[in-house]
């Protein structure tokens, strides 16, 4: 069984461009390797296949349709890849909508930004490959 520990891959689902470096900026302190990035479901989808991350930082909101999309596709193709939502639309019926779909946590960007790094860590702990 590999673990991801040593080394996390990750890949980032998010349309924010600003946003996205924020994130590489956060998770540069740990043993994190970016293996990709997307801002349409399309193109996570495909990214996130062609490269077998351990966690993908999942955006609910994404150029021309939703992480949902994405979660659904990926989970249906590799139920080991694990999710961490990172989202301002934080209401209580997307986060259970996303929970109940297999992601393994959800962050609210306004004010949870801080916690983003160990819920990717933990993530991968939950989801050993």
């Amino acid at each position: 069984m590999k673990t991801c520990l040593a080394h996390l891959k990750v890949y980032l689902a998010e349309d924010s461009a600003p946003i996205r470096q924020r994130v590489v900026t956060l998770l540069a302190g740990e043993a994190v390797t970016i293996v990709g990035a997307g801002e349409t479901p399309q193109d996570c989808i495909a990214g996130i296949l062609g490269s077998s991350p351990d966690v993908v930082v999942l955006d609910c909101q994404l150029e021309g349709g939703t992480g949902l999309d994405v979660l659904k596709a990926v989970r249906r193709a590799d139920p080991a890849i694990a999710f961490v939502v990172f989202s301002n639309n934080s209401a209580a019926g997307y986060r259970k909508r996303y929970l109940a779909e297999g992601a393994v946590r959800f962050l609210d960007k306004s004010s949870e930004f801080d916690q983003l790094a160990q819920a990717v860590v933990s993530a991968c702990t939950r989801f050993p490959h």
